[in-house]
């Protein structure tokens, strides 16, 4: 009779070690984000980024939390809305990709550039391609009932994983800095960064065909 807990918590523990190493491997890996928390470790610095980075940490957790209570609902029952978004997230990555690629040298950067603000950040997950796929795959592999424990699982695994994320790529940015001294070496950094952000939108406008 006591056999039927111990094996519910094994599979428990499974589950979840399973959706630690998702969570972890999804977040860590180039994206939008990533690319953006570097070029603005680089360009601003860690302290003027820690905004920027909480915006990632907490905005892309708080999307997955309405993507699992029924969000996708909306793209059901409007499918106009899926085109717009796709739009939306392509036109917002191209600004972001340019204001990178001009972006001022530190110490103008310093006295007019601004780094992304909390708000700005957390609002970015919703146009940035990246995020909806891990939030849509999260949701659908680890929390498919839809139970909201489950989806606080998923979305308290990704807020611890995001503070290793969002740290590592802001500190690697700022290390950086150190050899993007000179200005042309700091242009070309940027430029760099701004097309490879250019080529996070190569999956979302040329979908792999199956």
């Amino acid at each position: 009779m006591r056999a039927a807990p111990h094996k519910i918590a094994v599979m428990t523990l499974d589950l979840l070690t399973a959706l630690v190493a998702f969570a972890f491997v999804t977040v860590i890996t180039p994206g939008p984000n990533n690319l953006m928390l570097m070029a603005s470790g680089a360009n601003f610095g860690f302290r003027r980024t820690v905004p920027h980075m909480l915006g990632v940490g907490l905005g892309f957790p708080g999307m997955v939390l309405l993507v699992g209570i029924g969000v996708m609902q909306v793209f059901d029952l409007w499918p106009a809305s899926y085109a717009i978004l796709k739009t939306l997230s392509v036109a917002y990555l191209l600004y972001l990709a340019w204001k990178i690629a001009h972006a001022a040298p530190p110490r103008e950067a310093a006295a007019e550039g601004r780094p992304l603000t909390f708000l700005q950040s957390a609002a970015f997950q919703w146009v940035n391609p990246k995020a909806w796929s891990m939030a849509l795959s999260a949701i659908t592999l680890y929390a498919a009932s839809r139970d909201l424990a489950a989806v606080l699982w998923v979305v308290g695994i990704y807020v611890a994983v995001s503070v290793i994320s969002t740290t590592g790529w802001t500190v690697l940015g700022q290390q950086m800095r150190r050899l993007l001294k000179s200005p042309a070496r700091l242009r070309i950094f940027n430029r760099v960064m701004a097309a490879l952000l250019v080529a996070t939108l190569i999956p979302v406008l040329w979908p792999a065909q199956s």
